[in-house]
């Protein structure tokens, strides 16, 4: 097995975005219908194998970065509601304090019918997902967190509070499912899942927020 979060050496990418970038090929339609997808925390590796997707109406966000097209805090987003057939998000909620208005926000603005990825850190033999907001030492959160800027650490309920958004969750084992010769050669976590994220064609916009 590969080490964890080893990065390749050619394009940089992590065990994480090669999954999600044999998932986003085999298993959706994101490299062949007209789609307009929202990339937030833009990886490097992936934008390079998205943006130029001649089908693809390609916009990218972050809350600092220069290299994104938006400026965007993800609990407050300021673009009309059902803008987007797609969102890829990965490895950011653990960083937002409110995560629960961030994920109803990335629910409002895909459009009915539309998906999106909404990657995480989870650790499966924790039941429930652990946060305390008055730990604010950048060590004290790393030693709780594992890192020093998450301010949780989400467990096996991370889908029943993307749920609680209003998404139609499916968590894909998909690492597993490619089998052992895949996970050696594409230096792949086996215990990797998807979460595939739909947004009803019948919802309505819930008062949550």
């Amino acid at each position: 097995m590969p080490a964890r979060r080893a990065a390749c050496p050619g394009c940089g990418s992590r065990e994480r975005q090669r999954l999600l970038l044999l998932y986003l090929r085999n298993e959706t339609n994101l490299f062949s219908d007209p789609l307009r997808v929202l990339h937030i925390a833009p990886e490097d590796c992936l934008q390079e194998a998205i943006a130029g997707v001649r089908n693809v109406d390609y916009v990218s966000a972050d809350i600092s970065s220069k290299a994104a097209m938006l400026r965007m805090d993800v609990t407050d987003i300021r673009l009309p509601d059902d803008s987007f057939d797609v969102i890829l998000c990965s490895h950011v909620l653990e960083h937002v304090d409110d995560d629960a208005r961030a994920m109803w926000e990335l629910w409002r603005i895909l459009r009915k019918g539309g998906w999106a990825i909404l990657q995480v850190p989870v650790d499966a033999s924790r039941e429930r997902t652990f946060e305390d907001s008055s730990v604010t030492d950048p060590a004290e959160r790393e030693r709780l967190f594992g890192q020093w800027d998450h301010v949780r650490v989400y467990g096996r309920d991370y889908a029943q509070r993307l749920a609680e958004a209003g998404f139609d969750v499916h968590v894909i084992p998909y690492a597993s499912r490619l089998g052992p010769e895949v996970i050696r050669t594409c230096g792949l976590d086996a215990a990797e899942s998807i979460y595939l994220c739909r947004k009803p064609t019948w919802q309505s916009l819930p008062d949550r927020y």
